[in-house]
């Protein structure tokens, strides 16, 4: 394991063993997810995972950090969201206590006491740089962040370390393995991308979504695995407001076992088109367009 001025992070030695533990996880990666994987590892860099919501993005980091032993530490975007939240503050209700308890102190004693560890708390980011041990810093949804939280991402990136102007700068001992997910509702700067490794997960092909489903649903019937997903790609065809993620094949694969359907018969399918379909113009659209044949 490198030291924060090294390039790499080394939780894995080649591309081959990213797939199998990761499979071994759980979490079956294309080929292209595995090299970039091993990539940003090698390398030390944050990686950039970009695709529609539900096709693993944010999975991929919980598997790194599963495989590897490491701490999982997550940031998850939104908007609105700032400094504080993402990067660190001081406990002021403590702070103020300590200034109550020492009436007799002048300030400067106060200030040397209060602006120390013991008031000072540590958000994600801040976390993730401060571990000893191996750790995954998911930022989850970056896109959703404002652009002064991007610009605090990429001083963070860079260097990584953090200067806290009443206690110096911290700077990581161990560099984490960092994961950046995006839904692309806004366009991340070009200076953002070009700290990271790149990745574009897209929903996967019908072969390998058959393993995914059957892995993670092991009583499913393969002819009715192949089926299910056939229907889903069905759906992921049409012009719906959201279509069904990777996750919501596996649901409805749980469903039809619930129901103890043994092959995709129209009704069933109708009856339950709500597990993978959120709403009800998509179930509308589905239900008129929808063939089975």
């Amino acid at each position: 394991m490198s030291d924060g001025g090294g390039a790499g992070i080394g939780f894995f030695r080649s591309v081959d063993e990213v797939s199998e533990r990761l499979a071994e996880a759980g979490y079956l990666a294309s080929t292209a997810v595995a090299t970039t994987v091993f990539l940003a590892d090698r390398l030390g860099k944050p990686l950039l995972v970009e695709g529609p919501a539900g096709v693993g993005k944010t999975e991929l980091a919980k598997a790194v950090a599963r495989v590897a032993g490491a701490r999982l530490v997550r940031l998850q975007c939104y908007e609105g969201i700032d400094e504080s939240r993402a990067l660190y503050e001081w406990n002021h209700a403590k702070q103020l206590l300590r200034i109550t308890a020492g009436r007799g102190e002048t300030w400067d004693e106060a200030r040397t006491d209060i602006f120390g560890e013991e008031f000072l708390l540590s958000r994600p980011l801040l976390t993730a740089i401060r571990g000893s041990e191996p750790t995954v810093l998911l930022i989850d949804e970056t896109d959703k962040a404002d652009l002064e939280v991007e610009g605090l991402l990429l001083e963070v990136l860079s260097d990584f370390q953090v200067t806290v102007p009443e206690l110096g700068t911290i700077t990581a001992g161990r560099r984490p393995f960092v994961v950046l997910t995006s839904n692309a509702t806004r366009e991340l700067s070009e200076a953002l991308r070009r700290r990271c490794l790149f990745l574009h997960i897209d929903f996967p092909d019908a072969e390998l979504e058959q393993r995914i489903v059957r892995s993670r649903v092991p009583g499913l019937d393969a002819a009715l695995a192949e089926s299910l997903v056939r229907v889903v790609g069905s759906l992921r065809a049409m012009e719906l407001r959201k279509a069904p993620s990777v996750a919501e094949t596996i649901d409805w694969a749980r469903t039809l076992l619930a129901l103890g359907a043994d092959t995709l018969e129209e009704s069933v399918v109708r009856d339950s088109l709500g597990v993978v379909l959120k709403h009800q113009d998509d179930v509308l659209t589905a239900g008129r367009k929808l063939t089975l044949t």
